[in-house]
């Protein structure tokens, strides 16, 4: 089925092996603050608040491997091969989550989340650049938004399960005369490590590399801020990177204002859990269509689109009242993202050079995990100037986005069809 309608059965794998890892991967993101806020962890705090601990452990997964992504990048584009980059990073991934269970310092985390954030480095661009070397001009849309579409459903599982393990424990187990008692955290940190395990056992035995052949160029897939071809003033892969770093900064505000926003709007910790999930619900429900669309109609459209949709539906947050309009305002800008992030990836996965996938790739990668992981900081701080100023200022930040790709970007595929837009 999945074949028919223009998905490579080894894209479904993979993602399929993505969906795995991030099921365990984001059930980190509940765990570890819980963590650190319980009496496990002792230890010097460097001075930091604990509050800013959590912060930091957070962050560092992003800021380590988005940097670190072009290195990977390239390095698979050099010798050629995707797969060996992902499963060394999925056994670093899943020996680091077990190993949370025997932490007790606050220097441990970091350092384990300093390990993982290099794994994350070796996943990531080397699974979108496989997506692409799989894929096709006429069905790369597809294949982008179906890996995307599974990934963020393991995205959007993993924190809802993860309270309640944490919460049910301790579990025992009986082995005879011998009651093998695991606390909640410990049952939690084993789970992240089998996902990952899981996630291995999928791509060493579905996954291959394609046939293509290692490059030696000096380019490396040919990463450049300005156009070579002297069209434009900014090079389109780069320019795609922006807009996706803008999108993500806009998106990711929202994450740490959920007291402000629930104070605002009287509201509880579940309906802001529920307008939090709404962003990741139309993601999952639009991405493989809207991208499969694109092999059709053409990606440039559908970025700029979606561009110009984030702006109202990103402002619009700084001055609702109401809850459910709010769950709205998420869900649109849910469907704004769809039509900017896969397309964005098909777009630059047809402008790259066959033996340079990788890099090229990793500057949209790179550029959204340093959006995911700027957002929160940024709004932090910004909305000390009034509740309306972080919202405003990730609108403004699309706007320019929407005047970026509409001047600096050429289709790069004769589309089928006709859109009226």
């Amino acid at each position: 089925m999945m074949d028919r309608l223009g998905v490579d059965p080894q894209v479904l794998a993979l993602a399929l092996a993505r969906m795995s890892e991030s099921i365990g991967n984001s059930f980190l993101i509940v765990v570890l603050p819980l963590f650190v806020a319980s009496d496990v962890t002792t230890g010097s705090t460097f001075g930091l608040t604990e509050v800013a601990i959590t912060g930091l452990i957070l962050s560092l997964f992003g800021f380590v491997n988005s940097s670190l992504q072009p290195v990977t990048g390239r390095l698979s584009d050099r010798t050629g091969r995707r797969k060996i980059f992902v499963l060394i990073g999925l056994v670093i991934l899943s020996a680091a989550s077990f190993a949370y269970s025997l932490t007790t310092v606050y220097w441990h985390l970091i350092g384990l989340r300093l390990v993982q954030g290099v794994a994350g480095a070796l996943i990531i661009p080397t699974t979108v650049a496989l997506v692409n070397d799989l894929a096709t001009t006429d069905n790369r849309g597809g294949n982008m938004g179906t890996y995307n579409t599974f990934r963020l459903v393991g995205f959007g599982v993993g924190p809802i399960a993860a309270g309640g393990v944490v919460a049910a424990g301790p579990y025992s187990f009986g082995f005879g005369s011998v009651t093998l008692l695991i606390s909640g955290f410990e049952a939690s940190f084993y789970f992240a490590g089998c996902t990952a395990l899981l996630s291995f056992l999928l791509v060493f035995g579905l996954i291959r590399d394609p046939a293509t052949a290692p490059t030696d160029s000096e380019n490396g897939g040919g990463f450049a801020i300005f156009d070579r071809g002297g069209e434009h003033l900014l090079d389109p892969v780069f320019t795609l990177g922006v807009a996706s770093l803008f999108m993500a900064v806009g998106i990711a505000m929202f994450a740490t204002l959920g007291e402000p926003i629930n104070a605002r709007l009287d509201q509880g910790p579940e309906m802001f859990g529920l307008q939090f999930a709404a962003f990741v619900l139309a993601q999952v429900l639009l991405q493989a269509p809207i991208g499969r669309a694109t092999d059709f109609y053409g990606r440039k459209r559908f970025i700029v689109l979606g561009m110009v949709l984030l702006v109202p539906t990103t402002f619009v947050q700084g001055i609702i009242l109401d809850s459910w309009l709010m769950f709205l305002a998420r869900f649109l800008q849910g469907i704004a993202g769809a039509m900017v992030f896969a397309p964005a990836l098909a777009l630059a996965g047809d402008l790259a050079p066959a033996d340079g996938s990788g890099t090229t790739l990793s500057v949209l990668t790179i550029a959204f995990g340093f959006g995911v992981a700027i957002g929160p900081l940024l709004s932090g701080f910004l909305v000390r100037l009034g509740f309306v100023v972080p919202f405003a200022f990730g609108a403004a930040l699309a706007a320019v986005g929407v005047v970026l790709v509409q001047t600096q970007i050429e289709e790069a595929m004769t589309p089928e069809r006709s859109l009226p837009f």
